[in-house]
């Protein structure tokens, strides 16, 4: 038995686009659905109740799913960047125009209500091929394209997908052609972001890179090859206590803790990075810094106590345990060292100390001492 019909559709020449046409023939989740109007009007879509919430072209919410109905419109480059572009939407646009402006093949596919398959562009064959493939030449007109076409290898890279030869020379192309330059942080990072919660997240870096892509948009990890390669694979290597929702923070912190502050500063402010990456990525190469002095030597309370302020560990102590974690995947014993001198060091509390009479300065030196004094302690096993 069918759906009823949706008298808010009745009557329209809608297709389903995009996403949900990829996946469901892929076998991963569908989450929502995007719909493209032909044949309409802005005019007709708010007389059904339809409630316009596109700026730069009609997009239209459904009244009752709320699911993004867009009229069919065709797009021409007018100027740099992913926003130079005049748009134009009209009953005569085609599903099949709209469909060519799209950046894959296997982003090009449209569906009826029914389950019929629009196909113009060949992503169905792509798909079973497993390739990434550019629709038309206009690809290079949206250097953000580079990006998504990037994040998409690093969602499917397991499923043995990879960038046709052409697109690649496409995004090499606009890589040398000064275009990147024109995107705006904001875009890098949502896609870099998004990049970081795939199930292969160092495919994303790897494509920008042979592409000539990633010097542009974030040269500090290229000043190293050795290092990054050392980066990428430490993704997937990450403290056991964390929560999935801190997953692309840490990733993030993971691919940049080598970097020096300089340079972190600078790629972090570039891509206007929200605040509670970059201070994670700090506590990481703070971490890193104290566990690669620690091969070289045994860490004494001074450094392990300095370790511990840096971090803000007395008024955040959710900060050490991940840290200590951290620790742990590569240097087992220095990682109980520093959970032990932590548990001590935090029973140290000013709110005693100043029931025996300290108070003003007197009051901090006593604390770091006795800090200190707990520190060595449990590093010299006492």
């Amino acid at each position: 038995m069918g759906s009823p019909p949706d008298p808010a559709v009745e009557g329209l020449e809608v297709y389903c686009v995009g996403g949900a046409v990829r996946d469901a023939r892929l076998g991963w989740p569908v989450y929502d659905h995007d719909w493209v109007v032909v044949g309409a009007t802005p005019e007709e879509m708010r007389r059904r109740g339809f409630r316009p919430v596109g700026r730069d072209f009609p997009v239209f919410l459904h009244p009752d799913s709320h699911e993004e109905y867009a009229l069919a419109r065709t797009e021409r480059k007018a100027g740099h960047g992913y926003t130079g572009f005049e748009v134009h939407a009209s009953p005569e646009v085609t599903l099949e125009e709209d469909l060519a402006r799209r950046d894959l093949t296997l982003n090009a596919m449209a569906e009826t209500p029914e389950g019929e398959l629009i196909d113009p562009y060949g992503g169905l064959a792509d798909l079973a091929s497993r390739r990434l493939r550019h629709v038309s030449p206009a690809f290079v007109e949206d250097p953000l394209r580079v990006l998504r076409t990037a994040r998409f290898l690093a969602r499917y890279a397991g499923l043995g997908f990879t960038i046709a030869e052409e697109t690649r020379a496409l995004m090499a192309e606009l890589a040398a052609s000064g275009e990147l330059t024109h995107l705006v942080a904001e875009r890098v990072w949502t896609e870099t972001e998004k990049a970081l919660s795939e199930p292969w997240p160092e495919v994303y870096f790897q494509a920008l890179d042979e592409c000539g892509a990633l010097a542009v948009l974030m040269p500090e990890l290229v000043a190293d090859r050795e290092a990054l390669d050392e980066a990428l694979a430490r993704l997937h290597r990450l403290p056991e206590e964390i929560d999935a929702s801190a997953t692309v923070r840490w990733r993030w912190a993971r691919l940049v803790e080598h970097l020096d502050e300089s340079a972190r500063s600078a790629l972090a402010e570039r891509l206007r990075l929200p605040k509670a990456h970059a201070a994670l990525a700090r506590q990481a190469a703070l971490t890193r810094a104290l566990r690669e002095e620690a091969e070289a030597q045994a860490p004494d309370g001074a450094r392990v106590l300095a370790w511990l302020d840096a971090i803000d560990a007395w008024r955040r102590g959710e900060r050490v345990a991940p840290l200590v974690s951290l620790v742990s995947l590569d240097a087992p014993a220095l990682a109980e060292d520093l959970a032990l001198a932590w548990r001590l060091a935090a029973q140290v509390l000013p709110k005693a100390l100043v029931e025996e009479g300290f108070q003003g300065r007197a009051l901090g030196d006593e604390l770091a001492r006795r800090r200190r004094a707990a520190i060595d302690a449990a590093l010299q096993g006492d």
